[in-house]
């Protein structure tokens, strides 16, 4: 059976989108975690916090990944779970933010907020059509 993730990842990749990952943490301990959950193969770009010398919200470590993907921040989002490292971090430069709902926090400012996975690619689909 497959996961949430590795199904939307490989629809987005079908769909030719330009994914990346950047996760605050330590660099082995992530990737360990990545490979596992077998989704390396769907990223064009990984970024640590670890290895990359700055965590999110810090706007160089979002830059960096959107430089090494060669796309502006107006044609890209961010889905992430924390309001500010995820969210805010994305947006302060250019990015949608979007917010994956969790139980820690009631309500987050962003350009979209998602219960499911399975909401993305209607939220993308959203966006691309205000473009």
């Amino acid at each position: 059976m497959k996961s949430t993730s590795t199904t939307f990842s490989e629809q987005l990749k079908t769909d030719k989108y330009l994914l990346a990952i950047i996760t605050n943490g330590y660099g082995h301990f992530q990737m360990d975690t990545i490979k596992a959950l077998a989704i390396e193969k769907y990223f064009d770009v990984i970024l640590v916090s670890e290895w990359e010398n700055m965590k999110k919200p810090d706007p160089q470590l979002f830059m960096r990944a959107l430089d090494k993907l060669q796309v502006s921040p107006h044609n890209s989002i961010f889905l992430g779970d924390h309001p500010e490292n995820d969210v805010k971090g994305a947006q302060a430069v250019g990015m949608k933010g979007i917010w994956k709902k969790d139980v820690q926090w009631d309500y987050v400012e962003a350009d979209a907020n998602l219960d499911d996975l399975s909401e993305l690619p209607s939220i993308i689909d959203y966006f691309n059509s205000k473009q």
